[in-house]
């Protein structure tokens, strides 16, 4: 991932979002993810997550791609004892991982997680959300959103990740890469309709690679 900020910037910014949250779990999950070079939204992104859902009141937290639950992990701290994440994965080992990283964080029994097709897991859970997360394959961003935009309830929230995506979605000039480009009019496309979707106002938070998250307020 392209960092947008210089790097001093970010990790002043990853500084701040650790203190107070000093938890061993959450130091492996990183560690993990830096020596297998799993994406993650990292520690201010996820901070900033939290903070989102917890100004909302979030109690019942869908995720549309939750790898081993590094996001959820703050999600999970938001909505309280008595609050519910649902979390959806393609691979059954990241859902195992998620559940150990989890449990000893004392966090899994707030944790529902479907393996499966993130969108498929959506359907096939009822009502409406405080908060609907989205980082699932880029190119189903649209689809994430489609699916995704009646059922945030009214002053709820819909956040999707990475959408600067290395600053490709506003022609910055980055090295040829054919997956970054071809999914970059996804991103872009699903960026603009919730824009343009008159019962939201949004705002693209530009922390780490693009943070979207918008208010439904009708």
């Amino acid at each position: 991932m392209a960092r947008l900020l210089p790097d001093e910037v970010d990790d002043y910014l990853t500084g701040l979002a650790g203190i107070g949250l000093t938890d061993p779990v959450l130091e492996e999950m990183e560690a993990r993810a830096r020596e297998h070079r799993f994406p993650i939204v990292g520690r201010a992104v996820g901070r900033h997550l939290e903070l989102q859902a917890r100004a909302v009141g979030a109690r019942r937290v869908m995720e549309l791609g939750s790898g081993y639950g590094y996001s959820a992990y703050f999600f999970a701290r938001a909505v309280g004892e008595d609050g519910e994440v649902v979390c959806t994965d393609g691979d059954p080992d990241n859902a195992a991982r998620a559940e150990g990283y989890l449990r000893r964080a004392g966090l899994w029994d707030r944790v529902d997680y479907h393996v499966g097709d993130a969108l498929t897991s959506f359907a096939g859970v009822e009502g409406e959300f405080d908060v609907v997360y989205c980082d699932v394959d880029k190119d189903g961003y649209p689809d994430a959103w489609e699916a995704a935009r009646d059922r945030v309830r009214v002053g709820g929230l819909w956040i999707c990740d990475n959408t600067l995506w290395g600053g490709r979605v506003a022609g910055v000039p980055a090295e040829p890469d054919e997956f970054r480009d071809r999914v970059t009019p996804d991103i872009v496309a699903m960026t603009r309709a919730v824009a343009e979707d008159e019962r939201y106002v949004s705002s693209l938070v530009p922390l780490r690679d693009g943070v979207l998250v918008a208010l439904r307020v009708a």
